[in-house]
C-alpha cells in the first residue's frame, strides 16, 4: 500500500476473520474490538472494581468505549489544514487507538500497574518494569496472536503511532529534557528510574519508530501525533466526568465534604492555610503554576471551582442517586452537558508547549478538568476504606507473581506449566539476545508479568485462591489455562 500511515508492521499477507471493512483503519478497530484483550477489560476496574458493586460502575471495557465516542467527537472538529501538515487525523484511526489504550491494564487498575511495575524492577530485575501504556503496545504487537506467527493484530502505522500517549521507552533521554514532556520525568524516589510514564518496552522500540516514521518532520520525535493528541484529550474528559457517575451513583461522593472544600477555598484563596479546609485546592492551583505555568491561569482557576461548585455540589450532589429515573435522567444530563462543553472548546495548536499536545482543551475547560479530577482524587482515591481494599489487592498481584514464578522453576512440574505462560517463556527468551545475563530468569520474568497483566479482576481472585489452595473446587471457569 502507498500510504505509509497504512502500511502494517508485517505486511498484508495475514488477514484475520473480521477483517470485512474497506478501510485499513475500520479494519483495525475491527481486530481491537474482536480481540479476546478487549473482552477481558469488561471485568477490570476502572475505579470501583466491577465485582463488587453491580453492574452500575464503569469498567474498564465502558471506558474505552466511551473514550471512543468523545475521541470520535473531537477528531471530527480538528482543523483539518492543520492536522495534514502535521501528519493527519482520521476519525477511524483516532476510535481504534481510543479502543486499544488500556488494553494492557492489569488487574485492579492503575494499583495493579504500580505493584506489577515495582516487582518487576525490583524482584524480578526486570530493566523496563512494568508500564500499563506500554504494555498495551506490546499486546497489539506481540502477545496478540494471528495466523502463524505471534505478531500482534498487526495495526496499521497510523493506528500504532495513536495509541502511543508517550511515544519513547523507559530509557529514552526525554527525561532530560527541561521541562521533560508530560509523564517523562524520573519517579521523585528513583531518578535513574527512567521515565515514569512511557509507550513501550525496549523490545517494542523498532516497532515504535516504525509506527512513527510517516509522521517524521511533522511532529517533534517526543511529541504525540495529532491523532494520539485527540486520544489522550478524550481520555481525560472521560474520566474527569464519567468516573464521577460512579460515585455518585454508589453513595460514595458526599456533597458536605466537596462544598466545604470548594467554598473555604472560594473564602480564602491563595491565603488558605494548607492545613485545613480548602487547602488541598490551594494545593494544587500552586502545582499547576508549578508544573503547568504554560498553562495555568488564577482567574480561569477560580471560574472553574465556581462552576463545579454550582454545577456539581449544588446541581448532581445535592440529592442522593436512588435508582428513580429522574435521578437516572439527572446523571444523565450532568454528563451530557459537561461533555459537549469540553468537546466543543478542543482547539488544535501548531507549536503546543512541551507539556501538552497539538490538540488541548482551551483554557477555561482544561482548568475544568484539573478541578474535576481534583475532586475525585481527594474525595475518592484518597478514602481509607478504597485503601483497606487496594492494599489487599495489592499484596494479592505480588503473591500471585511469587507463585506462578515458584511453579515456573519447579522441575517436577515442567510439563504441567499452563500452555499460555509457557508460551510466553517462549516469546519473552526470543526476544532477548543470546548471551543476556541471566536470559532465562528475565524471560520467566516477563512471562509471569504478559501473563498477570492479562487477567481480570475476578481471574486474578480466583488463580490465586487455587494456588494457595483456598479453592476447594477442583474445575472452575475463573481463569483459562
Amino acid at each position: 500500500m502507498d500510504d505509509p500511515r497504512a502500511q502494517r508492521l508485517f505486511g498484508d499477507r495475514l488477514v484475520a476473520p473480521g477483517d470485512l471493512a474497506a478501510s485499513p483503519f475500520r479494519v483495525d478497530r475491527d481486530r481491537i474490538v474482536a480481540s479476546p484483550f478487549f473482552a477481558r477489560l469488561a471485568g477490570v476496574t476502572q475505579v470501583i472494581s466491577p465485582g463488587g458493586a453491580g453492574l452500575l460502575v464503569h469498567n474498564r471495557m465502558t471506558h474505552s468505549l466511551k473514550v471512543a465516542q468523545v475521541a470520535r467527537a473531537i477528531a471530527e472538529r480538528v482543523d483539518p489544514g492543520l492536522a495534514d501538515k502535521l501528519g493527519g487525523c482520521d476519525p477511524d484511526v483516532v476510535e481504534a487507538a481510543a479502543l486499544a489504550h488500556d488494553l494492557g491494564h492489569p488487574p485492579f487498575g492503575h494499583l495493579g500497574e504500580r505493584v506489577l511495575d515495582r516487582v518487576a524492577r525490583q524482584r524480578l530485575k526486570l530493566r523496563d518494569g512494568f508500564e500499563g501504556n506500554a504494555q498495551s503496545y506490546r499486546i497489539v504487537t506481540s502477545t496478540e496472536s494471528r495466523g502463524q506467527a505471534t505478531i500482534g493484530l498487526n495495526l496499521t502505522n497510523a493506528v500504532r503511532a495513536a495509541i502511543l500517549k508517550y511515544p519513547w521507552t523507559r530509557r529514552d533521554p526525554q527525561r532530560f529534557m527541561d521541562p521533560p514532556p508530560r509523564g517523562a520525568a524520573p519517579p521523585p524516589d528513583d531518578p535513574d528510574g527512567g521515565s515514569i510514564k512511557f509507550g513501550a518496552y525496549s523490545t517494542e522500540a523498532a516497532d515504535m519508530h516504525a509506527a512513527r516514521a510517516p509522521f517524521l518532520g511533522r511532529v517533534a520525535d517526543w511529541q504525540q501525533t495529532v491523532e494520539a493528541s485527540v486520544m489522550d484529550t478524550a481520555d481525560d474528559i472521560a474520566y474527569a466526568i464519567h468516573d464521577l457517575e460512579d460515585v455518585h451513583r454508589v453513595g460514595v461522593l458526599q456533597q458536605g465534604a466537596v462544598a466545604t472544600e470548594l467554598m473555604a477555598w472560594q473564602r480564602w484563596g491563595a491565603q488558605t492555610d494548607l492545613t485545613r479546609a480548602g487547602g488541598a485546592i490551594e494545593s494544587l492551583r500552586r502545582q499547576l503554576h508549578r508544573k503547568d505555568g504554560w498553562m495555568a491561569d488564577d482567574d480561569a482557576f477560580s471560574a472553574a471551582v465556581e462552576l463545579v461548585r454550582a454545577e456539581l455540589v449544588d446541581g448532581l450532589l445535592a440529592r442522593p442517586f436512588d435508582g428513580s429515573l429522574d435521578a437516572e435522567a439527572q446523571v444523565a444530563a450532568f454528563s451530557a452537558t459537561w461533555t459537549r462543553r469540553l468537546v466543543e472548546s478542543v482547539e488544535t495548536i501548531a507549536d503546543p508547549a512541551v507539556r501538552s499536545g497539538h490538540v488541548q482543551l482551551a483554557t477555561a475547560q482544561w482548568h475544568e478538568v484539573q478541578i474535576l479530577k481534583f475532586v475525585q482524587n481527594r474525595f475518592v482515591l484518597a478514602r481509607p476504606d478504597l485503601a483497606l481494599h487496594q492494599r489487599g489487592q495489592g499484596r494479592l498481584v505480588s503473591s500471585l507473581v511469587d507463585a506462578l514464578m515458584a511453579w515456573l522453576v519447579d522441575p517436577d512440574e515442567e510439563e504441567r506449566i499452563p500452555s499460555r505462560l509457557r508460551d510466553l517463556v517462549e516469546l519473552a527468551e526470543a526476544e532477548l539476545p543470546p548471551g543476556t545475563p541471566e536470559r532465562m530468569d528475565r524471560a520467566r520474568g516477563r512471562a509471569v508479568v504478559d501473563f498477570v497483566a492479562g487477567l481480570t479482576d475476578n481471574q486474578a481472585v480466583g488463580l490465586m485462591q487455587a494456588l494457595s489452595g483456598k479453592s476447594r473446587q477442583l474445575w472452575t471457569d475463573a481463569f483459562v489455562l
